[in-house]
Parts: C-alpha cells; sequence; structure tokens
C-alpha cells in the first residue's frame, strides 16, 4: 500500500475556518470576495493565525447555496469575482456606472446581515457583464497585450476550461439538466459541440474572461497572504453533482444509475440520499486516475492545503438505485477498499497538503490507515470522549487534548456544528461537570453558562493541543452563535452567515487581537 514518502517539517499552526462569503469589508457587495482574502489574512496574522480556511470556492448548480453543490471541480464561482478591483469594471466606469436600481441594489445587498444570495448574482452578473463589454471592445478587438494574456491562460488551462465553458453557456440557455438536452448536445457528437462552440462564441469567450480574471485576483490574493505568513486552505467536496460539467465530459467515470449518500445509522434508519453520481472506481483505475489528478493539481494552485470533505468516500462510497432497492459500498470488500483510499490519497497529497475530514460513522480501519499516510484527521472537542466506569458507575471523560496525536487538526467544531457558545449552553451541569475534569478545566462552573470566561477556557485548551494544527470556526475565537449550516435541513439562512462586524473593525479589535496571539504564543502556535 502507497506510505508517504515526502515527510514534511512539522509546524504547530493556529488556523481560522471562515467561508470566504462569510467575509465582511466596509466597500463589499455583500459577500465576501476573493480582494477580501487579503484583508482576512492581514488580521489572522496579526491574531497569530497562519491558516486561514474557506469552504470550497467552486462554481455551484442552478441556484445551489451549498458550496459542497459543484458543477465542476476546475472553475472558481463568478460570484466571487472582486469588481472593485478589476480593471475592466473600473475602466467601464465602476460603480457610479450602475443603474439607478442597481446602486440602491448594492447598498442594500452591502448592508444585508446575511447573504442575499437571489439578489446578488444577477447583480453581479450585470456588473461583471459591463466589465467584459470595455474588455471585449477596448482590449479583445484590438489584441491587446492583456488580451493575450485571456488567450494564454485559456490554453494553460485548455484540458478544463474549454468544456466548462460551453457547459456553462449551454446551461444557461436551456435552463435544465444537461442529460434534457437534445441527444446530439448530451452526448457530446463533436459536430454538435463544433456548431454550439461557433454559435456562442461570445458568451463563452465571457465565461473564459470570468475564469482569467479570477485566477488573476486568486494569485494575487493568495501571494499577498503568503507575504504575512498566511497560507489559504481550501475543502474539496468529495464529489460534484450530476449536473456538472465534468460528468457531461466524463460520464465514463460515474456509475450515472446509483447514487451516492449514508449507510442507515442510529440518527438515519433509511440512511441518507445525497442525490450525488457514484464515482466508477475502475473506469478511473484504467486512466490511473487522471481526472483526480488534475483535480488535485488544480487544488493544489489555488491553497497551500486542503481537507478532503467525507474521506471515507475516498475509499468506500455507499451508494443506492433511484428507487432504493440496491445498496452497497464500492468497493466492496475492506481490502480493497483500503488500496483504494490509500492511492487516491497519496495522489491528491502530491499536489498540497492533505487535511482528511475523518468525522461521523467511519470503519475503524480509517485512522490507522491515515496513520500510515502520516495524514492528519480531526479532533472535535466535543466528540472526543469514552464512557468509563468509575466509582461504582459510568463516567463521561473527555480526552485530554495535549494527548492527541500530533498528526492531527484540534477543533471545536465544523461548519456543520452547532457554534461551542451554542454546544456548552445545552451541555447538562453533569456533562458540564464532565468537561471540567479535563486537563485545563478544572476551574470551570458547571452550574455557569458560556461567557468570555468559559470562552476562553475552551479555547486554551485547544491550542494547548498536541495536534500540529488548531483549526477553529471564527465564531468560536470570537464567542459568537451563528452556524453556517444545519445538516439534513433545507431554509433560507443555511449558507448565508456573514460576519457581524467588518474585518477592518477586526483588524483594529486590540483587545481581542491581543487575546489570540497570547493563546497563540502560550502554546506555541506562531507558525
Amino acid at each position: 500500500m502507497p506510505e508517504k514518502t515526502r515527510p514534511r517539517p512539522r509546524r504547530r499552526r493556529a488556523g481560522v475556518l471562515i467561508p470566504l462569503f462569510s467575509v465582511r469589508t466596509k466597500a463589499g457587495w455583500g459577500l465576501g470576495e476573493i480582494p477580501e482574502v487579503v484583508a482576512m489574512a492581514r488580521w489572522a496574522a496579526q491574531a497569530g493565525i497562519h491558516v486561514v480556511q474557506m469552504l470550497p470556492v467552486c462554481a455551484v448548480s442552478g441556484g445551489e447555496t451549498s458550496p459542497y453543490s459543484a458543477s465542476t471541480a476546475f472553475a472558481i464561482d463568478p460570484i466571487y469575482l472582486g469588481l472593485d478591483a478589476c480593471e475592466d469594471f473600473v475602466a467601464a466606469g465602476g460603480r457610479p456606472a450602475l443603474s439607478a436600481v442597481d446602486r440602491q441594489l448594492l447598498d442594500d445587498v452591502a448592508a444585508a446581515a446575511t447573504v442575499q444570495w437571489n439578489r446578488l448574482r444577477p447583480l453581479k452578473e450585470r456588473g461583471m457583464r459591463m466589465a467584459f463589454a470595455r474588455f471585449r471592445g477596448h482590449e479583445w478587438r484590438r489584441r491587446s497585450k492583456r488580451a493575450r494574456l485571456l488567450t494564454q491562460f485559456r490554453e494553460e488551462n485548455r484540458d478544463w476550461i474549454e468544456d466548462y465553458a460551453l457547459f456553462a453557456v449551454l446551461h444557461r440557455q436551456f435552463d435544465e439538466h444537461w442529460r434534457d438536452w437534445s441527444a446530439e448536445l448530451a452526448d457530446r457528437r463533436p459536430a454538435a459541440l463544433a456548431r454550439a462552440a461557433k454559435e456562442h462564441a461570445e458568451e463563452i469567450l465571457f465565461v473564459l474572461w470570468q475564469q482569467w480574471q479570477l485566477d488573476e485576483q486568486w494569485r494575487a490574493a493568495r501571494a499577498a497572504a503568503a507575504a504575512m505568513g498566511v497560507d489559504l486552505m481550501g475543502d474539496l467536496p468529495f464529489v460534484v453533482a450530476e449536473d456538472s460539467a465534468d460528468v457531461w465530459k466524463e460520464r465514463k467515470l460515474f456509475r450515472l444509475g446509483l447514487r451516492v449518500g449514508a449507510p442507515p445509522d442510529a440518527l438515519c434508519a433509511e440512511g441518507q440520499d445525497w442525490g450525488l453520481p457514484l464515482f466508477d472506481w475502475r473506469a478511473m483505475e484504467r486512466t490511473n486516475f487522471e481526472w483526480m489528478r488534475r483535480r488535485a493539481e488544480r487544488n493544489g494552485r489555488l491553497f497551500g492545503l486542503y481537507r478532503v470533505d467525507h474521506v471515507i468516500g475516498m475509499y468506500r462510497t455507499y451508494y443506492r438505485s433511484a428507487d432504493g432497492k440496491k445498496t452497497g459500498f464500492s468497493p466492496s470488500d475492506e481490502e480493497a477498499q483500503i488500496r483504494l483510499g490509500e492511492t487516491l490519497l497519496a495522489i491528491m497529497d502530491e499536489y498540497g497538503e492533505v487535511i482528511a475530514e475523518d468525522l461521523g460513522m467511519v470503519p475503524e480501519f480509517l485512522r490507522p490507515s491515515l496513520s500510515r499516510l502520516q495524514l492528519p484527521g480531526y479532533r472535535v472537542l466535543r466528540w472526543e470522549k469514552d464512557d468509563l466506569w468509575r466509582d461504582g458507575r459510568m463516567q463521561q471523560f473527555f480526552r485530554d487534548p495535549a494527548k492527541w496525536p500530533e498528526i492531527s487538526v484540534a477543533t471545536s467544531g465544523t461548519h456543520d456544528t452547532e457554534t461551542q457558545a451554542v454546544w456548552y449552553d445545552a451541555l447538562s451541569p453533569e456533562h458540564r461537570g464532565s468537561l471540567a475534569r479535563t486537563p485545563g478545566l478544572e476551574h470551570l462552573d458547571a452550574h455557569r453558562g458560556f461567557d468570555d470566561g468559559v470562552r476562553d477556557a475552551l479555547l486554551r485548551v485547544l491550542y494547548g493541543a498536541a495536534s500540529d494544527l488548531c483549526l477553529v470556526p471564527l465564531q468560536d475565537l470570537l464567542g459568537t452563535r451563528e452556524q453556517v449550516n444545519v445538516p439534513g435541513s433545507v431554509n433560507e439562512r443555511n449558507w448565508t452567515y456573514r460576519m457581524a462586524m467588518d474585518v477592518d473593525v477586526l483588524c483594529t479589535d486590540q483587545a481581542t487581537n491581543e487575546r489570540l496571539l497570547r493563546l497563540a504564543s502560550e502554546s506555541r502556535r506562531l507558525g
């Protein structure tokens, strides 16, 4: 089985988890944009934090708001383009050139407490089309230096961008799943694709321009963050949506009659159907996992580290047929599962520092396998506990973070969990008493709710964990209560969280920054 062959130097680092769309700045457009990564990195550096993790930034399907509903594994969602930092938008007149209606709309969404996805997408689309019209007229038609740079970008990314651009244009035109297009387009007949590419050349160029501008801004933001000693960390969705450019192009790599989900457990007796396509692992192996390699390489260009979502799915994928009658794991036997997972993770680790999301119901072989590969999994304070028989009764003991593995990620929660403040307040006095048996938390009063003292005590224990990386959601660093997503629910607040204060204000919050810097210093997490 593959072994890790290029060990990295060990560094104790502190990190913060914040979805890019959640970042708020004074001059923002109602959600975080790529240039605002720099402001977030600036604050992080002040607070002794050297990793900024985001959720996926890939383009999503249709009207989805979840960043895990990827319409491709390669393109960045255009909504993250910072128009105020876009040369073509500025040259076209910038914000003053927007209509009066759009200027008012911009003011409204920028001031909103949450991300207004349905209002923002068409607004930014109009702004990008204004910018693109300026580029097309003053750069493209004149074959300027910037036009040649776009052509160069197109060539460098030809392995994915041509098909994605055509898919995006056709998807906009038909507004339906690709399987419902005409047979000649759905089946990608060469003559039909050539006709469509010629007919929609202008719209395809617009998509290419978007991805080029996004790439330019990302490169600049990552370089600026690196200059401050801050690494960007991404999040790799386990699989793309069935209605995606990748499945449309590479359908031989997927078993489209079967859908990915989760097996039955104590919380869900019928299991879960995520509606995502099942990888055909045998077909992928015949290509030497070429699509996975390209995906890993693309993520490595964007991030220094990245979290592999639902990492057990790289070993074995639970599936079911549409009618639910056929279920199982692919591969079906444990030896093949371990061989597959370790092969895939070794490939991914060639292109960046891999963090394995190993939470939930996972088989016993997973953590030993990650240990062999020297890849860190997660240790979540609230879940790291044992039930032990003491003093004549069964008692709950939380595992001491100071004894967690060095090759691990210490954290208080994820984007799917309630915040630490909400979790702590919901604990019974008995469970708070169990938590207070943890070294470093002995002074906690089981009858006292969450406050600044409890916040800092919990953070101090996490920062003191043996784990090389301590990665904490922004809400838990600040002690706030907003949750990014409630799994298994569909409501208008999921995936709309925005920071309550903008990053510029956070940068001047001396008390908060000194508090976090002190924690980082005391725990030697200064990178």
